[in-house]
């Protein structure tokens, strides 16, 4: 069984200065950047792809996107320990494109400076 994080970003916390990628390997985007001075919604979960991440947790904010922006929310952004290819094939699948800013975190280094890292070794097998 994999232990549960819960950790949460409240309104108002500043963000860490890390770059994550974009699109592709090396188009860097700095999180504090990106939302600096923003109304902005970022969110995460334990992996692209998988079941509930990619039935439940991505699509209804693909869905809400523009009631969002609407509302006067300027950045909504994904961001997971992935590698930019993979959030970007998870972006085009569920249609993101222009809703959601698929950010990938490679090294896990935006993970672990929110104190986030979620170690799955004992589920997958993999030490």
């Amino acid at each position: 069984k994999v232990p549960l994080v819960s950790h949460h970003v409240k309104v108002g916390d500043m963000l860490p200065s890390i770059e994550v990628d974009e699109g592709e390997p090396g188009n860097t985007t700095n999180v504090l950047e990106l939302f600096k001075g923003k109304k902005g919604v970022l969110f995460s979960g334990p992996g692209a792809f998988t079941p509930t991440c990619d039935t439940q947790q991505l699509p209804p904010f693909v869905k809400v996107s523009a009631d969002l922006k609407f509302a006067g929310y300027e950045v909504l952004a994904c961001v997971y320990v992935n590698d930019a290819y993979v959030m970007n094939a998870w972006g085009e699948k569920r249609r993101a494109e222009g809703k959601v800013r698929m950010l990938a975190d490679p090294r896990g280094e935006f993970a672990k400076a929110l104190d986030m890292e979620l170690h799955t070794s004992p589920v997958l097998g993999r030490n």
